[in-house]
């Protein structure tokens, strides 16, 4: 200190004055903002070491990522206020605040009363394990996958991109696609030339293989039957039973595998065909084109 007084001599005794009091200030609150820095670093890594780590205690399965972003949430808030308080200590004296804190408290909360329905429907979609971090889910019209659940609000991304933020407390209906076992549907139509009872034998065929070869499939797939008759097609119903967020991943390799199947065996799947008929100028009646016989 004296050292420092030495190098300070040649100032004016304001400047020397200012500098010997608020240099402490500013050294002091530049170590609070080191010190929450470190503190928070360290308190994500423990939380994270807690819930995701497997070898641990305690096992929460797909919720260990939402229980984590909750605890650091907290964390976060709190080491804030801490550091808020600490850094008011040094130009003022915070003893008036704290005595006057709970009638502040209750203006706060007469004026933050969304702030606090949205934590508590916070709490609330956590505890009911209404939905996680990682499902798909339905929240207003708006489809995604959720990539956090905090105190105040729930991030949904759809799978365009785009990032929705809800406060939870306008979170009235939810749709969770990931609890419990989705349903995979694909409707093949073919051709009514082919024998439907052929093609359902075939297509029996191919889903019992297909069950073996996809473990992503929990029940079937099953052949439902004939669901639909056409203008020109017979559409046939296969549904299966899947792992979340797997029903489209197989609805897409079930047609992949039904086409190539039919292919090989002549099945024929209908596309749409035109047929041209040509008016004769002498007799007005029309008649098909050249290479076409007639009633073909």
């Amino acid at each position: 200190m004296d050292s420092f007084k030495e190098l300070l001599r040649p100032l004016p005794v304001l400047a020397q004055n200012l500098l010997i009091q608020w240099g402490g200030v500013i050294l002091r609150l530049i170590l609070i903002i080191i010190l929450a820095k470190l503190v928070l670093r360290f308190g994500y890594s423990l939380i994270d070491r807690i819930f995701k780590d497997k070898n641990n205690i305690i096992t929460l399965g797909n919720k260990s990522e939402t229980f984590s972003g909750l605890f650091k949430s907290l964390l976060r808030y709190l080491i804030i206020f801490v550091s808020i308080l600490m850094i008011l200590r040094e130009f003022v004296d915070i003893t008036p605040i704290l005595a006057g804190a709970g009638i502040a408290g209750l203006a706060v909360g007469f004026g933050a009363q969304s702030l606090v329905k949205d934590i508590i429907t916070g709490f609330f979609v956590i505890i009911e394990d209404q939905f996680s971090v990682g499902d798909h889910v339905t929240i207003d019209s708006y489809s995604g996958i959720v990539e956090h659940v905090g105190l105040r609000v729930t991030k949904v991304r759809d799978f365009g991109g785009q990032l929705h933020i809800f406060p939870n407390s306008r979170i009235e209906i939810i749709t969770n696609h990931s609890q419990g076992p989705q349903r995979a549907l694909v409707d093949i139509p073919v051709t009514y030339e082919e024998n439907v009872d052929h093609v359902l034998e075939a297509l029996r065929e191919i889903c019992e293989k297909f069950s073996r070869e996809y473990p992503a499939v929990r029940e079937g797939p099953e052949v439902l039957g004939v669901v639909n008759l056409g203008d020109s097609e017979v559409v046939v119903r296969i549904i299966a039973k899947t792992e979340p967020m797997q029903q489209w991943y197989i609805e897409r390799e079930l047609r992949r595998v039904i086409k190539n199947h039919f292919e090989q065996t002549g099945i024929e799947i209908p596309y749409p065909r035109r047929v041209l008929l040509m008016r004769s100028e002498k007799t007005g009646k029309g008649i098909p084109p050249e290479g076409v016989k007639n009633g073909e």
